[in-house]
């Protein structure tokens, strides 16, 4: 049976046909689907074939027209919605497109109620177009018919509707705003403007980027005082200074004053009054500070600092005077390495001696022809002074002009100054005396890189050019060593050679002419190169320690050193009449620029073709990651030598090959200095990068430090040197990269030794020799298990 129409779709579309108009009393409409979610028409959810019709009330579609003005879908029939005369408008799906639009609006009450009413009565023949779908026969019913009819429950009256709000959004407080929207068109002045258009939709683009702002802040000081400041003295006239000692009250308070200022002086001429009696009273009270609690720590004594001198330099190296007391020399550096002298003409390039005397000043200046990062006092003469440049040249000093100048070294007198003249950088008459270098090596012979340490030999022996330790008849040391990172070793020799050179060499005024015979002609005795053991190169040190001399100790007695040599009249003697010594160590422990350790001898040897040349050294280790920056010999065990560099630091004792017998854990800041301690065996302190001190006790544990001193100063610890003024008074020099220098007091907890500590350390050498040996004698079990294992199969193979 063909489909036919339903009478609502009769009664609106009139004798029109399938897509060709539409009545007058309804429009078809195009709705998007923004406007079919606004007013809940969603095609085939809200409204479909079954159920096409939508009852849309006015007021939601002139809202509509507010909100979104020409934009919205039912502009074209505002007028019309305007006019309608009920709340309600008709809203029709129209799912087969009889009109040409998804939907059609209902434009006038009748045609609304004509196409209600065909709802609510439809024909027979509604059902087949609503639902094509013939429905099944119902089967004869077994009961009544009409029994079932009056028990169904029917619908007798209208539904009614219900709407519910939520209990908490009562009261709720409403927050209205203006909104200004961007239309497409051009909206007539006519219009109510009181109406807030509410965009819905928009197409627009996003950049992801993070949002710049530029703002300022300027703090102002709301709270006004009223102050002054006086930079210029108030003077009295001459008359009111006449008039003021004239005056009674000042006769009278010069007589009152008179017998105890003469009572006073009195005193201070028969006893001294700044005489410390609390450091008088003995050892036991220099373990407590004033409050009169045990100190057991370092502590700050002397702090000191030129601000003209150390700006912007560095210190590299400090030395203490070795006989006068409280005078302490350091050699300064600039602190920006890139462009390396190798000229002379340095002029901000000096060694500063300071006093304890006044820490601000200091008190003596060597000048350098370029910057100085060793330096070392002479032990037969501390007025003579060595020093290695970073230009590689060795230079020479000599304070002796100079020396009561140190010893008498006072703080600096008040003076009377005209204030109408003072000004704020004032300076002392008497400038700090210089003193010029008499002598430097020649730049053709010296080394090739900086010279990073330097030493005297001591004065037992002496070294022939081939490096053999022969008898020194002066009992003077007169020799030096250096080393550089060129890869040399130099031996030079300050007196007078055997053969002198016929130059007439005249000093200018105020250089001393101690060696002048040796000004810019002075080379080096031998020199010594450091091949590497397995490979081809060769070592690149940093620092070096003599070993062990068994003749040192035999010149302690003598008296002859204590005699001041005057190195003008001392010669090179002949090698014909020289005597060779067999119980001298020729041995050097060297520290490398990569971290590696050295134990080599100096002395040289003959190829096969009898020249003579540097033998390889005997041991080498990589103990430390990189630069070593300490070696030094301890001085009660002459075997015994402490070495730092990057992040740990060993002990190692000489003839024992197998490596370090202590060494450190690695530590999270760099050893940058290292030192033994001059009156307790198992003592020893290491600088750090931090500008922190560990102090360390061997008899106490070797996995951590006994003491730890933080922010000794603010910058990294470039040397500590240590120094005995007295049995009871010992210091410990330390510098940073800030050009200061702080002498801290050592306490007497770590200055005395206890019960028989030198044999308690000894024995801990020993045992820790002992635990190397057996440590290296696993290693080579571990090693040999693998071909031990291997041997069985070997023999069951063949």
């Amino acid at each position: 049976m063909p489909r036919k129409k339903s009478k609502s779709a009769k009664s609106s579309a009139g004798s029109k046909g399938k897509g060709k108009g539409h009545p007058d009393d309804i429009v078809p409409m195009v709705l998007t689907s923004a406007t079919q979610e606004l007013f809940g028409c969603r095609a085939d959810e809200d409204v479909t074939g079954e159920s096409p019709y939508k009852l849309l009330k006015k007021d939601d579609i002139i809202r509509d027209f507010k909100t979104r003005a020409k934009v919205s879908d039912f502009s074209p029939v505002k007028q019309i919605v305007l006019d309608y005369p009920e709340d309600e408008l008709l809203l029709v799906f129209d799912r087969d497109l009889i009109y040409g639009q998804s939907f059609y609006l209902v434009l006038t009450p009748d045609a609304k109620e004509r196409i209600l009413n065909a709802v609510q009565s439809p024909e027979p023949e509604t059902p087949e177009v609503i639902n094509p779908e013939p429905k099944p026969e119902p089967k004869p019913s077994l009961g009544s018919e009409q029994e079932m009819d009056e028990e169904s429950v029917k619908e007798t009256r209208e539904k009614l509707c219900f709407k519910f709000r939520v209990r908490r959004k009562f009261g709720a407080p409403v927050c209205f705003s203006d909104s200004v929207t961007q239309v497409t068109e051009y909206i007539p002045s006519d219009q109510d403007r009181r109406l807030s258009i509410k965009l819905m939709q928009r197409d627009c683009g996003t950049q992801a980027v993070s949002r710049l702002q530029s703002s300022s802040a300027q703090t102002q000081w709301t709270l006004s005082r009223n102050m002054s400041t006086q930079y210029t003295p108030r003077e009295l006239s001459s008359e009111e200074k006449d008039n003021i000692l004239q005056s009674d009250s000042m006769k009278d308070f010069c007589k009152s004053v008179t017998p105890r200022m003469l009572y006073a002086l009195q005193q201070e001429g028969i006893m001294n009054v700044f005489f410390d009696d609390w450091k008088a009273l003995g050892t036991a009270a220099k373990d407590v500070d004033w409050s009169g609690k045990d100190f057991k720590g370092l502590k700050l004594h002397k702090a000191f600092s030129d601000q003209h001198d150390t700006k912007d330099k560095k210190t590299s190296s400090v030395n203490w005077h070795p006989t006068i007391y409280g005078v302490i020399a350091v050699a300064l550096t600039e602190k920006r390495q890139e462009q390396e002298s190798t000229t002379f003409g340095s002029e901000d390039s000096l060694i500063l001696f300071y006093s304890f005397s006044d820490p601000s000043n200091a008190q003596l200046l060597l000048e350098c022809p370029d910057d100085i990062f060793a330096f070392e006092f002479c032990p037969s003469d501390p007025n003579i002074i060595v020093g290695g440049c970073k230009n590689g040249q060795v230079v020479l000093w000599d304070i002796s002009a100079h020396v009561t100048h140190l010893q008498g070294t006072q703080p600096v007198k008040k003076v009377s100054v005209n204030t109408d003249t003072y000004d704020l950088y004032y300076k002392k008459e008497n400038k700090t005396p210089a003193v010029p270098y008499c002598a430097v090596s020649a730049i053709d012979s010296s080394h090739k890189a900086p010279i990073t340490d330097v030493h005297w030999l001591p004065p037992t022996f002496e070294v022939t050019k081939t490096g053999l330790p022969v008898e020194n008849k002066d009992n003077i040391s007169a020799q030096i060593v250096t080393c550089s990172p060129d890869c040399a070793l130099m031996f030079w020799d300050v007196r007078v050679p055997h053969r002198k050179q016929n130059v007439d060499q005249r000093t200018p005024d105020g250089v001393p002419d101690t060696f002048k015979h040796l000004d810019h002609i002075w080379k080096p005795l031998f020199r010594v190169s450091l091949p590497k053991i397995d490979t081809s190169g060769v070592y690149a040190p940093l620092k070096f320690s003599l070993a062990n001399t068994a003749r040192t100790t035999e010149a302690a007695d003598d008296g002859s050193s204590k005699v001041v040599p005057d190195f003008r009249q001392l010669r090179v003697p002949s090698a014909k009449t020289v005597t060779a010594l067999e119980d001298v160590n020729t041995k050097l422990f060297i520290g490398t620029e990569l971290g590696e350790m050295i134990y080599t001898d100096w002395k040289l040897v003959k190829d096969d073709a009898g020249r003579l040349h540097s033998a390889k050294p005997l041991h080498c280790f990589s103990i430390h990651h990189w630069l070593v920056n300490t070696v030094q010999l301890s001085p009660f065990f002459k075997d015994i030598v402490l070495t730092t560099g990057s992040w740990n630091f060993a002990i190692w004792k000489e003839g024992v090959m197998d490596g370090p017998i202590i060494e450190s854990p690695r530590f999270e800041k760099w050893c940058t200095a290292g030192c033994w301690s001059l009156s307790r065996p198992a003592i020893f302190f290491i600088g750090k990068e931090d500008g922190s001190i560990e102090v360390w006790n061997l008899l106490e544990n070797t996995n951590e430090p006994a003491q730890v001193h933080t922010l000794v100063t603010n910058a990294k610890i470039t040397c500590i040197k240590p120094w005995t003024a007295s049995p009871k008074q010992h210091f410990l020099a330390v510098t940073d990269e800030l050009g200061m220098l702080r002498v801290l007091e050592i306490p007497k907890a770590l200055c005395v030794p206890s019960w028989n500590e030198s044999l308690r350390v000894k024995k801990f050498f020993e045992s820790a020799e002992e635990r190397l040996k057996d440590l290296v004698r696993c290693r080579e079990l571990w090693e040999n298990e693998p071909k031990k294992a291997e041997e069985p199969k070997k023999k069951a193979v063949s």
